[in-house]
């Protein structure tokens, strides 16, 4: 059954519970796309993959961008880069509300909003996770599959591969301000192969999420 919701940014109305943003700054970085996406994207918190002025996720820095470049090179994304138009694809952070310049949230901070992040991620229920960088990463593993036992959170290793979750297959990404060699060719390369496969049987081979 697809989502009924057409909205692009904050297509389920949820609510910061916090506001601790800068002036300038959006109070939260809510999840935006198409909400009947097959792959969502999972970054940290506003202040490494940006979206504080836009309020949209992966906007700004430089690591956002470089995700957004990776997301156009397989045609997930298009339009103004600061606003752009995606298709299968939906964009969201576990820790999505902004903190003044140069704080960083605490763990106190992720398990306030981890119900929120949790609700939407069940709302899209997309068939491909893509975690980027290690917090992101670890929090997925954790929380959506049940690997993170046997895994070291080695980015360098865990970047681009394949971990079936309960319900999802899960494709790491490491944080692009470390990408080096062909860390890039490789995210796009294993996305093209997914796109190419018959991806859609993720739900029909693994567990329901419950």
């Amino acid at each position: 059954m697809q989502n009924v919701t057409d909205r692009t940014s904050n297509p389920f109305g949820l609510e910061p519970p916090f506001d601790r943003s800068d002036p300038d700054d959006r109070p939260a970085v809510f999840g935006y796309g198409d909400a009947n996406a097959d792959f969502h994207v999972i970054g940290d918190y506003p202040g490494v993959h940006g979206g504080e002025s836009t309020g949209v996720p992966f906007t700004e820095t430089e690591s956002g961008r470089a995700i957004q470049d990776v997301l156009r090179t397989v045609d997930f994304a298009s339009g103004p880069r600061d606003e752009p138009t995606l298709e299968n694809c939906f964009l969201s952070y576990i820790h999505m509300c902004s903190l003044p310049d140069g704080e960083t949230p605490t763990d106190d901070d992720y398990a306030t909003l981890e119900r929120f992040f949790d609700a939407e991620l069940r709302a899209i229920n997309a068939h491909i996770l893509l975690p980027v960088g290690a917090r992101a990463t670890d929090h997925v593993l954790r929380e959506y599959t049940t690997q993170r036992h046997r895994l070291d959170l080695e980015m360098d290793d865990l970047h681009a591969t394949d971990i079936r979750g309960r319900g999802f297959l899960v494709v790491p990404v490491k944080d692009p301000v470390e990408w080096y060699g062909d860390d890039r060719e490789a995210i796009v390369s294993r996305l093209e192969a997914i796109l190419d496969s018959d991806y859609r049987q993720t739900k029909g081979v693994a567990t329901t999420v419950g």
